[in-house]
């Protein structure tokens, strides 16, 4: 793991650093970042070693994602949305997908996303109103899809979909070729924060896609979310977000370093109040590490706490990203505010940790249903 830990850091210094301001004021999707992950093999991370990956698991990809983040919280989501969608096809994939979709992934030839939200579900991400009618060449979709990371520039899209035929609670997975999409992309996105991620939404109307696209069975979809899905995403998300947490202490610290007083000289590194502050936001960075790490560590080991575990990470890393990044921006003063620093981008970029599914609340009521042995998606 310290390898690849090693090779994401590397990558998130030479690449994704020097272009995450521009990228940001451009809304521009991360390709030079995205080729130099596939080019320097990171991009297969969660793909099985006997298919060419790195057999990544939860603890590796936080911990990469990690180290994104802290370059670029967007194209630590542009990766981790990938990963995601990865896992997902990896999970039942015949040998065909396999061969199709992993051995490309892991040579850097082939991008994956996924492609699950709606704007009418908001949160509920795992109750899709998209639908694909069974036809005997194939499905026939009918829909819309938002907030689609990597929109319009991945090779492939994991699709939720409902069987509009079917008793309510049956939905399915297929991955979609990104030729079948080319002109179906609405307006390009243009959000507050997390600027260059191509969160776009799409047009699924009387899309047609082949039988073999199905991952799994038809109505697999909810074993998917909380098997594959919920573990991937919450642990990427945690990892992104702890990087733009740290990203945000660093620069604090090193102003606290280099400035001082012109009235008397007196470094501010030097003035207890702001000792206090410091060390006051370095624990709360660690004490949210420490419960990400251990989170996908025993999700890993599939230990008792992993799903109670994940929540809570995700959740407590959200709230403690915006407070940490607004009390760095209060130490370092007006210089924070200036075009130069990068404390107003990842402000921006970290609000989106409450909002993006499954949301801060919603996270917070599934730790204390899994903690009460209660399914998650029962009534409240």
């Amino acid at each position: 793991m310290a390898d690849v830990v090693e090779l994401a850091r590397s990558i998130a210094e030479e690449v994704l650093a020097p272009n995450a301001a521009s990228w940001d004021a451009e809304a521009r999707w991360p390709e030079e970042g995205v080729r130099a992950m596939q080019a320097r093999g990171l991009a297969g991370l969660v793909v099985p070693s006997r298919f060419g990956g790195l057999d990544g698991k939860l603890s590796a990809l936080v911990r990469v994602c990690e180290q994104l983040g802290k370059a670029d919280a967007s194209s630590a989501i542009c990766f981790g949305m990938h990963c995601v969608a990865t896992a997902c096809i990896d999970a039942k994939a015949t040998r065909d997908q396999a061969e199709r979709f992993l051995r490309p992934i892991a040579a850097g030839q082939h991008w994956t996303t996924l492609a699950l939200s709606e704007s009418g579900t908001g949160s509920h991400f795992y109750f899709p109103s998209a639908t694909a009618t069974l036809q005997d060449d194939g499905y026939s979709l009918a829909g819309r899809k938002s907030f689609v990371t990597n929109g319009g520039h991945a090779d492939s899209y994991v699709t939720s979909v409902a069987d509009p035929r079917a008793e309510l609670g049956h939905f399915s997975l297929l991955v979609v070729d990104s030729e079948t999409l080319d002109d179906r992309w609405l307006e390009p996105w243009n959000g507050w924060g997390m600027r260059a991620n191509s969160s776009r939404g799409v047009d699924l109307d009387a899309l047609r896609v082949p039988r073999e696209a199905l991952l799994g069975e038809e109505g697999d979809q909810i074993w998917y979310v909380f098997h594959v899905v919920a573990p991937y995403f919450l642990v990427a998300m945690a990892g992104t977000y702890l990087g733009v947490a740290a990203h945000a202490f660093e620069e604090a610290r090193a102003h606290l370093l280099r400035r001082a007083h012109s009235h008397t000289g007196v470094p501010l590194a030097e003035v207890s109040i702001l000792q206090h502050r410091l060390g006051q936001l370095w624990t709360a960075l660690q004490r949210t590490r420490q419960l990400c790490h251990w989170a996908a560590d025993e999700a890993d080991r599939g230990g008792p706490e992993a799903l109670p575990g994940l929540c809570a990470a995700k959740a407590d890393v959200g709230t403690m990203v915006v407070d940490l990044v607004n009390e760095c921006m209060t130490l370092v003063g007006g210089r924070g505010y200036e075009a130069a620093s990068s404390l107003h981008r990842l402000l921006r970029d970290a609000r989106a940790a409450h909002v993006m599914s499954p949301t801060t609340d919603l996270l917070h009521t599934w730790t204390g249903r899994a903690l009460l042995g209660l399914p998650l998606l029962g009534e409240s």
